[in-house]
């Protein structure tokens, strides 16, 4: 006879305490393979005229790689969802901003 199975509901939060540096990023690669998704996050930095040129003649630039996460097809709704969320939310943050300043010039 099998027992009956419990079900656990909880929340996961992250845990700081391992002090994880903070990566910036400014361009993601989003790739796929048949088991999972993977977000590349480039650090793109200003042009010097060597990558110019360069870029002139292969037309791509190369970016360095700062972190590269793979996800399981199952967590990519959460995450869409998630960040759909927290844009709404800074969206609104900076029209109400908007609505309360003042007119003409501040000083």
């Amino acid at each position: 006879m099998t027992q009956p199975t419990k079900q656990l509901s909880f929340t996961i939060v992250p845990d700081d305490q391992d002090e994880a540096s903070r990566i910036y990023a400014n361009f993601c690669a989003v790739g796929h393979t048949p088991f999972d998704m993977t977000l590349t996050f480039c650090d793109v930095r200003p042009l010097s005229e060597d990558d110019i040129r360069s870029a002139e003649a292969s037309q791509t630039v190369k970016a360095p790689v700062v972190a590269r996460v793979a996800l399981p097809f199952g967590v990519i709704p959460g995450l869409i969802s998630a960040l759909q969320e927290q844009m709404k939310a800074m969206q609104d943050a900076q029209a109400q901003q908007a609505q309360g300043w003042p007119a003409g010039p501040l000083h």
